[in-house]
């Protein structure tokens, strides 16, 4: 029994001091038996001394002190700057908690055919050198985009007849009247810019003027609609013009001749808009407030003393510490050429965010610009952006139910190949 007691203690086994100098003292009579004649004889005596070594060990481990017990270190041991974790304390979650977790299930385990193989796909993963390669073009913002923006000026109560001749116990019922018609006439003036700016081969091909966004333009007490501010990318004024008299709302408020059919567009301001192209200049709309739009038109006496190239840097860094401009830019004459000389800056467009109307006041006063004297006339105004650029024609996801016109049929109605190979970027 000693024998075998002997034999199945591990090797590995660690000691004490205590323990140590109790195995060297208790060993130093088993040097008389390995001299002995009789070599059974000490081997027996061996034994029997090993098994009283081991008799000393086991009692006096009864009387040694217990250690301290050692508070469980968790899974993982949060410092101020890392996380540690111990994997094998991770694996032994597995059993402490009673799932039926084996390693056979694990999608990760070293026993399958690819556990090893690097190269192995992941599960649901796809073989790209399955997948066929097409070459795609990219698809530009404008097919007209050409770098001749112009803006549009729009404004109800200047362009509209009902107001000529009109008592001014009559004007603000004209101009509620003409508010609940261009809402009426809105999505007719949606419609139209999308199909502007759709084209293909076989759709459109005659277009040659994109409208880049169009901003429905409120009151100040924002109860009504008071007309639209439009940007255009187009190679020449007449084709920009010739677009501007196929728009609804445009038709409305002047009127379409009965013999020829057109529209005459020319008492619309056309300005040449030169965006800054800035990306801190590109907040979204309506991030960090309302999306607002300044007007600021030069004095006459401004544009021959170089006041706006004074003002222009220190212009330029306040609209990028203030953190809240959309877009913004100088308006020039519309000439034919944006190289021509002629093409002067009268005026500046600021689209920005504002928390509110005296916020956004507030914002345009304490522009550099306006503090030097270099606008005339200044106006704000909250706007609505409308979704005129026809390229986001996939149906509502969120609310699939929902009522509305989707662009899709529109196309369809339009003639429009919604199937074709030409503009993928507008198909399913």
């Amino acid at each position: 029994a000693h024998h075998e007691k002997i034999k199945t203690t591990p090797k590995s086994a660690s000691l004490t001091p205590v323990q140590e100098t109790s195995i060297e003292n208790a060993c130093v009579p088993t040097q008389s038996f390995h001299n002995s004649n009789n070599d059974k004889e000490s081997k027996t005596m061996t034994r029997l001394s090993l098994s009283i070594v081991v008799s000393i060990i086991s009692a006096s481990r009864a009387f040694l002190p217990a250690p301290p017990q050692q508070p469980p270190l968790p899974s993982c041991v949060k410092t101020s700057t890392s996380s540690t974790c111990s994997s094998s304390q991770l694996r032994m979650s597995f059993m402490s908690d009673s799932s039926d977790y084996k390693p056979e299930k694990s999608d990760y385990g070293e026993g399958g055919e690819d556990g090893n193989n690097p190269a192995a796909p992941l599960r649901g993963e796809v073989d790209m050198a399955d997948v066929p390669v097409h070459d795609e073009i990219p698809v530009p913002m404008s097919r007209n985009n050409v770098g001749n923006r112009f803006l549009a000026l729009v404004f109800d109560r200047d362009q509209s007849s009902k107001l000529e001749g009109a008592e001014e116990e009559d004007v603000s019922e004209f101009l509620w009247e003409m508010h609940h018609e261009r809402v009426t006439l809105t999505e007719d003036h949606v419609m139209w810019a999308r199909k502007q700016n759709l084209y293909n081969e076989t759709f459109n091909t005659g277009s040659m003027a994109d409208v880049l966004w169009s901003h429905q333009l409120l009151s100040s007490d924002l109860q009504r609609t008071i007309g639209h501010a439009m940007c255009i990318d187009s190679p020449t004024i007449q084709h920009c013009r010739e677009a501007l008299s196929r728009d609804p709302v445009i038709q409305n408020l002047l009127g379409v001749d009965p013999e020829t059919g057109q529209c005459d567009v020319s008492s619309i301001p056309l300005y040449r808009w030169r965006q800054i192209r800035d990306h801190t200049l590109r907040r979204d709309d309506g991030r960090d407030g309302l999306p607002s739009m300044a007007l600021g038109f030069d004095r006459q006496e401004a544009m021959s003393d170089g006041l706006r190239e004074e003002v222009f840097e220190d212009h330029l860094e306040y609209l990028i510490r203030s953190e809240r401009v959309i877009s913004a830019g100088p308006l020039h004459v519309a000439t034919e050429e944006k190289t021509d000389p002629k093409s002067v800056a009268v005026g500046t467009l600021v689209f920005f965010n504002a928390k509110d109307r005296e916020n956004a006041v507030e914002f345009v006063e304490n522009d550099p610009a306006s503090l030097a004297g270099l606008y005339g006339t200044m106006t704000v105004h909250r706007y609505n952006n409308l979704d005129v650029t026809g390229k986001f024609v996939s149906e509502n996801l969120y609310f699939p139910d929902q009522n509305t016109y989707q662009m899709k049929d529109a196309m369809a109605h339009w003639g429009y190949p919604v199937d074709d190979q030409q503009t993928k970027w507008l198909n399913w």
